[in-house]
């Protein structure tokens, strides 16, 4: 018997070719072994004509042509075997796999493992196990399958608020690791971004009937900037009068509209491949986020401000494009702009979805009565009609004392509902928002 034999750690070959490359990526991506290069599949010692040439290529194919850095897990020296000269080229089970071809990127066609005396192109699903055990299970941090990405509407979107968005600023950002990698946060900024918002509109209060259906895809802020516009369309505004002021009201809340969407968007998990859902019905919206709250935390801990962010460097982002203002007021400010209506939004959780329903204020039995509303609804009302009012003009509007109207203004503001703008005579007030 011969004292080489090929095993699923050792690996032979009678002369240099391009292929040793894969076969380094396979055995540092399963459980290491070595490579003999000058000996024949057979056993047979054939050593090699230009051994230091040999060791050279392949020192640089390992620096060049692999990725991550391979070399702290390699070492490459000339033995000599039955008086010929052959490279052992001794590999490491590597600490930040997948290693793959740097030619052909974190796929199949790049990643490889070793089965028994042969190396295969690894799984989707193998790379990403690969990824998950040398990255950690949070989906933001680890390394990107595809890197092959773009980020033309992201950088656009960076640079109209003010803020770069160079190779540093990804680093800083976290689309990017320290070694250059694009992370699966940059996947989600990129113009390549796998996941989606899918809406249907729907005739009436059922799904029976589809009256529209859209599907946006990209960079998440394109998708949430062409599906706030969207909704913006569907979201109609009808007209009633309190005296003689006539009060515009939409069927969502602007405030509400804008904060859902964001935050099915920003605190869903990505783990799941599924769009996000906003289902439009003549009486609600449905925004069905996937992967429910993150574990320990209740809605009922929601309704009090309390925030743990599934994706806080995703939310980050969001932050620094003032795409939302603090962590964990955004479902209270939901139900405060539902202050003056009788119908409210829902929260509803399961193990993987978050829903959260939006009533049309403009529904039949979610509209308040203007002709009879309490005296802040009808304060709050006329301020979003006429934008700013001084107080002799809200107490004539009203019909009530000064006394009453400042008092009912002085709650309004204590609530921070609304505020006031310039002194003394020249004081008007407007509201918060």
């Amino acid at each position: 018997m011969k004292p080489y034999t090929e095993t699923e750690r050792i690996e032979l070959k009678r002369e240099l070719n391009d292929s040793y490359k894969k076969e380094i990526v396979a055995l540092a991506n399963t459980d290491g072994g070595f490579l003999y290069v000058g000996i024949d599949d057979d056993g047979t010692v054939v050593g090699l004509k230009h051994p230091e040439k040999d060791l050279e290529t392949i020192s640089n194919g390992i620096r060049d042509a692999i990725r991550p850095d391979a070399t702290f897990i390699t070492s490459a020296r000339i033995i000599i075997i039955d008086g010929k000269p052959v490279i052992e080229v001794e590999v490491l089970k590597g600490v930040k796999r997948p290693y793959h071809l740097r030619s052909k990127g974190m796929r199949p066609s790049g990643v490889f493992t070793r089965h028994g005396t042969t190396s295969n192109p690894a799984s989707e699903d193998a790379i990403r196990q690969m990824i998950i055990e040398s990255d950690g299970t949070n989906f933001e941090t680890a390394r990107s399958i595809n890197q092959d990405l773009t980020f033309a509407y992201t950088t656009r979107s960076f640079s109209d608020k003010g803020l770069g968005f160079s190779p540093a600023n990804q680093r800083t950002l976290k689309v990017t690791t320290d070694d250059g990698y694009y992370t699966n946060l940059g996947l989600l900024l990129s113009d390549q971004c796998v996941h989606s918002i899918k809406c249907a509109v729907y005739r009436g209060r059922t799904k029976l009937d589809f009256r529209d259906r859209k599907e946006f895809t990209g960079s998440l802020l394109k998708q949430l900037d062409e599906t706030f516009a969207y909704l913006q369309l569907l979201n109609k505004s009808e007209s009633q009068f309190v005296g003689l002021n006539r009060i515009d009201q939409d069927d969502y809340p602007y405030y509400a509209l804008r904060e859902a969407l964001v935050n099915s968007v920003v605190h869903r998990d990505y783990h799941f491949r599924g769009s996000t859902l906003i289902h439009i019905f003549n009486d609600r919206i449905e925004f069905v986020s996937l992967g429910g709250l993150v574990s320990g935390i209740t809605i009922e801990d929601i309704m009090y401000g309390v925030s743990e962010c599934r994706n806080q460097n995703l939310a980050n982002c969001f932050y620094r494009l003032k795409l939302i203002e603090s962590y964990g007021t955004g479902i209270q400010r939901i139900f405060e702009s539902y202050s003056s209506y009788p119908a409210k939004p829902e929260l509803k959780v399961s193990e993987n979805a978050f829903v959260v329903t939006l009533p049309n204020t403009n529904a039949s039995d979610a509209k308040p009565d203007l002709n009879h509303p309490s005296k802040e609804e009808s304060i709050l009302a006329m301020l979003k009609a006429q934008k700013t009012m001084s107080r002799q003009e809200i107490e004539t509007a009203l019909g009530i004392s000064k006394s009453a109207t400042t008092a009912i203004l002085n709650e309004l503001l204590d609530k921070n509902r609304i505020k006031k703008i310039g002194q003394a005579k020249n004081t008007r007030y407007c509201l918060s928002e």
